[in-house]
């Protein structure tokens, strides 16, 4: 069999048309990919409760307890992410999603019954440690269930969960932004889509593909008997087969510092985490978490109406994922992202210019800066929200895949704490003006990055991708011909 015969690949869908999937032809493999992007959404509803720790006085008062119980949550997920890459080769990407769920759990009951501060940043760093296992794993185990010519838009999903999260964070928060001491159930509330994950995951079955690894072959061709036709489901259990044989000959225990020694997985690794530095360094979470905050900066003193802005950049963020989310199969992951590079660096220059010429007097520049925002999240949303999760879902070999997984989420939960932790202060500092210009320059840097470094993926099965790396690392010589060739 040559690779681009190999199921899922394009001359195998060229000389089988009939096999060809789409995205709403298989009911179970939507339901999978929906139970498992619930702990997407569980870390959107998170995402977007930020400002209800100001019912607490003296964080109110302070920048500085503002933006550590948001960074808290990210603190978490940075072990959570650098855990589940570990927990998911070595329990399987169910179990890692039923621990995220317990942690996650704990954590929203916690900051439910918060007495102060200080057991709330406790309870948000449970959450972001449930949440960085979760986004290890959703990935990974949507991408291993899914056909190749669909897996793009099945793992945005997962994305667009993490919207629509913050979407229904925002309109519970709207609702009782009169009502005191209600922020309680609206934190303890996240707890139960948790509870509905974990339910829900023992009834659905691991991933296939971890299952061959592990020798545990007729459990694996029970789940994909469930994905494909008769005819294909054939051709993937003997491609799968004959893969696993020769996984489990080069498999050993990998470690973190395997991946800086085999050059084509360094390359992968150093794409997958430089996506998603870029994704946080180009001013998401800024927008998402503080978007109240610069709604009122911008000259909007009204709480419920900052909110209410809130809420429609919200739900522009998940209407523009669903955009992205047929795009990403169709335009492809490279153009996708280069696109909305182009459209956040205009955004960045909006943002900067209002903020630069604001003047207490006059509220064209306030609703300059709303617009600015607005057009921030529907150019952000289709391209640089769902392509680096994606990307890193299927660039990395089958005995790297929970690891460098687990470590390109770990940069970008990083990235993510820098930015977070560091705005308010900034702007304070240079001027809110200034900071969007830096976030800019840095969204320039990342097109340059898109343009020279990231490969088109889209449709590949993993071997396909598997060929690019070593074709960049070591040139197409006869070895790549050889992988080229045979299965």
């Amino acid at each position: 069999m040559t690779m681009q015969s190999t199921p899922g690949s394009s001359g195998y869908l060229d000389l089988y048309p009939d096999r060809k999937m789409s995205f709403f032809k298989n009911p179970y493999i939507l339901g999978l990919t929906a139970v498992a992007g619930i702990g997407g959404m569980l870390f959107g509803y998170d995402t977007g409760t930020n400002f209800i720790p100001l019912y607490f006085e003296e964080v109110r008062n302070s920048n500085f307890l503002q933006e550590t119980i948001v960074s808290m949550a990210i603190a978490g997920a940075i072990l959570g992410a650098a855990a589940g890459g570990w927990i998911n080769d070595a329990y399987g990407r169910k179990k890692a999603t039923l621990i995220a769920d317990v942690i996650f759990g704990s954590g929203a009951i916690g900051m439910a019954a918060a007495p102060n501060h200080y057991v709330l940043i406790l309870g948000r760093f449970l959450v972001g440690l449930g949440v960085g296992v979760a986004s290890v794993t959703a990935p990974v185990y949507i991408a291993e269930a899914s056909p190749s010519e669909i897996r793009g838009s099945l793992v945005s999903t997962n994305v667009l969960m993490i919207t629509g999260g913050q979407f229904l964070s925002y309109i519970v928060n709207l609702a009782f932004t009169r009502v005191p001491g209600t922020w309680r159930w609206m934190l303890g509330v996240s707890a139960v889509p948790a509870i509905v994950q974990f339910t829900l995951m023992l009834f659905l079955p691991e991933s296939p593909r971890w299952l061959f690894t592990k020798n545990r072959k007729n459990e694996a061709v029970d789940v994909l008997s469930k994905i494909y036709d008769f005819a294909r489901l054939e051709d993937e259990v003997d491609f799968l087969t004959a893969q696993s044989e020769q996984e489990r000959q080069r498999r050993k225990d990998i470690r973190f510092t395997d991946v800086f020694k085999s050059k084509e997985i360094k390359l992968a690794f150093l794409v997958g985490a430089g996506l998603q530095a870029f994704q946080q360094f180009t001013g998401i979470n800024t927008v998402m978490y503080y978007s109240p905050t610069i709604v009122q900066m911008a000259g909007f003193e009204s709480n419920e109406l900052a909110l209410t802005i809130s809420l429609l950049v919200a739900g522009m963020n998940a209407a523009g994922t669903i955009l992205g989310i047929y795009l990403i199969d169709h335009a492809g992951r490279k153009i996708l992202a280069l696109s909305s590079l182009g459209g956040v660096f205009t955004s960045l220059i909006i943002l900067a210019f209002a903020f630069t010429n604001q003047s207490s007097d006059n509220q064209l520049y306030g609703w300059i800066a709303v617009l600015g925002l607005t057009l921030y999240i529907a150019f952000f949303s289709p391209g640089m929200g769902p392509v680096p999760w994606t990307v890193n879902s299927e660039i990395y070999p089958e005995e790297y895949r929970g690891i460098c997984g687990g470590m390109s989420a770990t940069v970008c939960w990083v990235s993510n704490l820098i930015v977070s932790q560091s705005f308010l202060s900034i702007a304070e500092v240079l001027g809110t003006g200034s900071t969007f210009l830096i976030l800019a320059g840095i969204c320039v840097l990342a097109f340059v990055f898109v343009v020279t470094c990231v490969p088109e993926t889209k449709g590949l099965t993993f071997d396909e991708v598997e060929v690019i790396w070593k074709e960049r690392a070591w040139g197409k010589n006869q070895d790549t011909r050889n992988l080229l060739s045979s299965a």
